[in-house]
C-alpha cells in the first residue's frame, strides 16, 4: 500500500475517535466501510491492531480499550493539543490528505509561499540523530558568506521559516535560517556530545520567535481593541499569555516574556489593534519604532 494511503487511514481513525469518543470495533468498522476508507472493504481486527501500533509510534496517540464495554477510545487526547512534533505531523498529514482528495478544485485552494530550505532538513535531522557535526555555508543579507562547522541542537519552525539552533566554532549558540542564506550543508565525521541538561523547550520558553538575544524578562501588558482579542484568544502569542480584564471595546492581556524584536514586530503587525501599556521602556520602544516609520511617510 502506498504511504499516502496508509497515512490517510491513520488520520481517519484518529479523527473518528476524536469525533465519536468511544466505539466498539464493530462500530468503527461500520463507519470505515460507510466512508469507503479502503474502497468499502472491512477493517479486520489484525489490521486495526497494526494501525493502533503505528499510530502510537508516529503520533504518540494511545488507543485503549475498556474491558467491560470493549469500546476503544483515545486515552491521551492532550497529545494532539500541545505544541509537539506529533501534533504538527498529524496536522500536516491531515491537510495533505484533504488536499490530495481535492485535485478537481486545486485552482481554488491557494497556499502561502514558504521560503526554500527543506532540502537541508534531511542532512540536519540525520546529523542530530547521530550527534555529528555539520559543515555549513551561510551568508547573511548584504554580508560576505562564510563556512562554519556547527553542532546541530534544535530545528525550529517560526513564521513560515525553518531555523537551526546550533553551537558554532566560537562555542556560541546561534540560530541560522534555512532559506536562501543557507547555501551548503554537509555532514562531517566529527561527533559531539549533546548536553544532557539542555532542554530546547526551556531554551526558547522566554521568547517569541527565534531571536534569543539577552533582553531582560518583562511583564508586558497590552490592550487589544475591537476584534483583536478574538485573535489572541484563538491563537495565543506565547504560553505565558493571560487575559486580565475587559472593558468597552478592549481586553487587556499580559505576557511574561523577553520582549525582543520578534515579539515587538508581532505586536506591530496588529497595527492599531494593540497598544502596549507597560512596562514604560517597552511602550517607549514601540513608540520609537512607530515614530521612525512615520518619518518615512513625512518626507
Amino acid at each position: 500500500m502506498k504511504p499516502a494511503l496508509i497515512f490517510n487511514q491513520y488520520i481517519w481513525i484518529i479523527n473518528t475517535f476524536k469525533t465519536y469518543g468511544k466505539l466498539t470495533l464493530a462500530q468503527l468498522d461500520q463507519k470505515w466501510r460507510e466512508a469507503k476508507v479502503a474502497e468499502g472493504n472491512p477493517l479486520p481486527r489484525t489490521s486495526f491492531n497494526r494501525h493502533r501500533d503505528a499510530i502510537l509510534d508516529m503520533f504518540g496517540v494511545i488507543i485503549d480499550c475498556e474491558p467491560k464495554t470493549h469500546k476503544y477510545y483515545i486515552s491521551n487526547p492532550e497529545v494532539l493539543n500541545n505544541d509537539s512534533i506529533e501534533r504538527h505531523l498529524f496536522s500536516t498529514l491531515a491537510v495533505h490528505g484533504m488536499l490530495a482528495d481535492s485535485a478537481s478544485i486545486r485552482d481554488r485552494i491557494l497556499m502561502e509561499y514558504a521560503p526554500a530550505g527543506e532540502e537541508f532538513l534531511e542532512p540536519i535531522i540525520r546529523a542530530m540523530k547521530t550527534d555529528h557535526r555539520l559543515r555549513m555555508g551561510y551568508q547573511k543579507f548584504e554580508d560576505e558568506g562564510y563556512v562554519k562547522t556547527v553542532c546541530p541542537y534544535v530545528l525550529k519552525r517560526s513564521q513560515q521559516r525553518w531555523y537551526l539552533l546550533a553551537r558554532n566554532d566560537e562555542d556560541q549558540l546561534r540560530c541560522y535560517a534555512l532559506d536562501d542564506r543557507m547555501n551548503m550543508m554537509e555532514p562531517t565525521d566529527d561527533t559531539f556530545e549533546m548536553p544532557e541538561d539542555f532542554s530546547p523547550e526551556d531554551y526558547f520558553a522566554d521568547y517569541f520567535g527565534v531571536l534569543t538575544i539577552d533582553v531582560p524578562m518583562a511583564h508586558v501588558v497590552v490592550r487589544a481593541y475591537d476584534r483583536t482579542p478574538h485573535y489572541l484568544r484563538t491563537l495565543p502569542l506565547h504560553h505565558s499569555q493571560c487575559e486580565l480584564q475587559s472593558g468597552d471595546n478592549y481586553t487587556d492581556f499580559s505576557f511574561d516574556i523577553r520582549p525582543t524584536g520578534d515579539f515587538l514586530n508581532k505586536l506591530l503587525s496588529f497595527r492599531n489593534g494593540i497598544e502596549v501599556l507597560e512596562p514604560a521602556d517597552v511602550r517607549q520602544k514601540m513608540k520609537d519604532i512607530i515614530t521612525e516609520t512615520l518619518r518615512l511617510y513625512d518626507r
